[in-house]
């Protein structure tokens, strides 16, 4: 983006749902690509995606039918679809901003080091002033 100061772009997943979680993280990683400097926070259930260890089982549909649910993952599989941790891996590796929200940290009985790499707390005092209201853009998932 020769000339042109780039688009600051704040997303927030507040959902551990994977459907949900999967187009926010594709969404970041399009723009980050695109040239947009990203940043990814993760707060209430959202928080889940990014421990090293729940990521792993997150689900789609989770409210529907284990059929139903088997049949999108099974789906997602044969379209060859990267999983979160992979997402989590791109957009850490490029550039973009992972944040998670240190109130649910505290709430869920999370230890720093059960975040996958790349992932840091927001800092309460300058997240909303700093990444929220400076964004070009912010979308919520």
């Amino acid at each position: 983006m020769a000339g042109k100061e780039r688009k600051r772009v704040s997303i927030m997943v507040f959902h551990d749902e994977l459907c949900q979680v999967f187009n926010g993280l594709m969404t970041a990683l399009s723009l980050q690509r695109a040239g947009a400097e990203v940043t990814v926070f993760f707060g209430s259930r959202g928080i889940n995606a990014v421990h090293r260890e729940r990521v792993a089982g997150l689900r789609c549909l989770p409210d529907q039918p284990e059929e139903e649910q088997e049949r999108v993952m099974a789906r997602m599989e044969e379209m060859n679809l990267p999983m979160p941790e992979d997402l989590l891996l791109m957009l850490n590796m490029e550039g973009a901003r992972l944040l998670a929200c240190p109130l649910n940290k505290s709430v869920f009985g999370f230890a720093d080091d059960d975040f996958v790499d790349g992932v840091s707390l927001a800092d309460p005092a300058t997240y909303y002033t700093e990444v929220v209201m400076a964004a070009d853009m912010n979308l919520t998932f």
